[in-house]
Formats: C-alpha cells, sequence, structure tokens
C-alpha cells in the first residue's frame, strides 16, 4: 500500500485552456521533485531522439556565419546522472481488470466515466495499446469520478459495478464510454442492450451497495496526490493524461527490456 501522509482536502478544477489538451496530475509535496526529475529525463530522452535518434538521415545545417569557433583548451565531460524513477504501490486485487494475472506489465487506470479526455483515450488509444502487446497486459480500472466537475460521473460508476454484478463490466465499460448521455434512464437502456437482468439492475443502481467502494477508490487516489483523469500506472510508474500510444510504449518496451529498476 502507499505510504500514508498527513490528508489534506483536494482541490479538482479543469485543465487551463492555455495548457495542452489533457488533464493533469499533482502528486503530493514529497513526490514533487522526483516527478520533476522523471519528466526532465523523458524531454532529455525525446530530445536525444530528435537530434541523434535518425543516424545518417539527419545532417546538420551549415551555420549561416562560417565554422564554429573551436575552444582552445580541454573540454570538460558533461556530469552524467541516473534518471530517477518512482514506482507507486497501487492495489489490484478486487478491482474491475482482465489480462493474464501473470502478465508481465499492469496498467491501472484512474478514470472518470465522463471526463472527455478519458473518452478520448479509449477511443484512440485503449485498444492500440492492447492490441500492441497481446497476452502481456493486465489491465486494472478504478474508479475517480470528478464530482466536482462531471456531475453524473459517480452514478456511471455506480451503473459500471452494478453490470459487473451480473458479469458483463467491460461491455458496459464501453457503452458508457461510447457516448455523452448520462442518467437512469440511458444506464437502464444499456443494460437492456446487453441484455441483463433489468430489474436486478435496476435495484442496484437505488441500492447504494457500490457507493462505499467507489468513495475508497477515490480516498485512495486523492490521499497519494492524483488530482485528475485520467491517471495510469504501468507497473506503478506515472503516465499523466490521455497520452498518445507511442508514449506508452515507450515506457513499457524499457519496462519489459528491464531498464527501468525496480
Amino acid at each position: 500500500m502507499a505510504t500514508k501522509t498527513k490528508k489534506s482536502t483536494p482541490i479538482v478544477e479543469e485543465e487551463p485552456v492555455v495548457q495542452d489538451p489533457e488533464e493533469f496530475i499533482t502528486f503530493k509535496r514529497s513526490h514533487f521533485y522526483s516527478v520533476l526529475v522523471v519528466l526532465a529525463f523523458g524531454v532529455g530522452l525525446l530530445l536525444g531522439y530528435v537530434l541523434w535518434g535518425r543516424g545518417a538521415t539527419v545532417t546538420a545545417a551549415a551555420p549561416a556565419q562560417g565554422p564554429a569557433e573551436q575552444p582552445s583548451g580541454p573540454v570538460a565531460e558533461a556530469p552524467t546522472t541516473e534518471p530517477q524513477f518512482i514506482r507507486y504501490d497501487i492495489p489490484t486485487e478486487g478491482y474491475p481488470s482482465f489480462g493474464p494475472d501473470d502478465a508481465p506489465i499492469t496498467i491501472v487506470e484512474f478514470s472518470d466515466f465522463q471526463c472527455p479526455y478519458c473518452r478520448r483515450f479509449h477511443e484512440q488509444t485503449y485498444q492500440a495499446l492492447l492490441d500492441a502487446y497481446p497476452g502481456q497486459i493486465r489491465f486494472v480500472y478504478r474508479n475517480l469520478p470528478l464530482t466536482s466537475i462531471h456531475p453524473d460521473a459517480m452514478s456511471a460508476a455506480v451503473a459500471s459495478l452494478c453490470a459487473n454484478d451480473q458479469n458483463a463490466y467491460w461491455d458496459y465499460h464501453a457503452k458508457l464510454f461510447s457516448g455523452e448521455t448520462f442518467g437512469a434512464d440511458v444506464y437502464i437502456q444499456y443494460a437492456t442492450d446487453l441484455e441483463l437482468d433489468v430489474d436486478e439492475f435496476a435495484a442496484c443502481l437505488e441500492s447504494g451497495r457500490h457507493d462505499e467502494f467507489i468513495q475508497e477508490d477515490m480516498k485512495f487516489a486523492f490521499n497519494l496526490g492524483v488530482q485528475s483523469t485520467p491517471t495510469f500506472f504501468v507497473n506503478g510508474l506515472a503516465i499523466v493524461g490521455a497520452q498518445p500510444l507511442a508514449n506508452f510504449q515507450q515506457l513499457i518496451d524499457k519496462e519489459l527490456a528491464g531498464e527501468i529498476p525496480n
């Protein structure tokens, strides 16, 4: 389990317009500098690829003012530092999941069914990611309904778990991410489409029996420092936002190759 720290009331808000079109994550203060190191390492990797990754296909343009001045003395090598990776202990047992139990990669998603960026990940990256690593990923979904900005997120999470009671979680999960309309009538329609026991499903929606389970998910995420969705943990390593497939692959390939310390 993650180390417990002093609790604070999380502040959740929509991403400012000036930022990149992905929702964000803020870790608790004790992780802040570690996260900056990870981000700096990622930027370094990208810059290195741009400058050197294309090999002989990239040539430098000649400088407009003639050759650069050469240093007159010996040049000291730049100091090197080992990249720092932070692994978070994210429980997975008892949460909706699929994929082999012994898969080398476990991805935990903290998500919100009403979040547009979560839907974008589901539509653009989710299946492509699974197809890229057949049999190598165990995918776990944990609920983080941002109720202050998404008024139907909690009820959608409840509906998904009511479907789970009838062994239809992932089909219902796909239904919830297929549209932008929510509410009891929509949830019942999805249950009907999937040929669930609608009376049992409707009773579940009103029972409140899954509320505490979802609230515990929210409490865990907020105590960890997660404040927005989607947030992913790949074998405990955080990926923030609805990132493209290539960003997931970069991390997963390193993990499969054993290049990231435990």
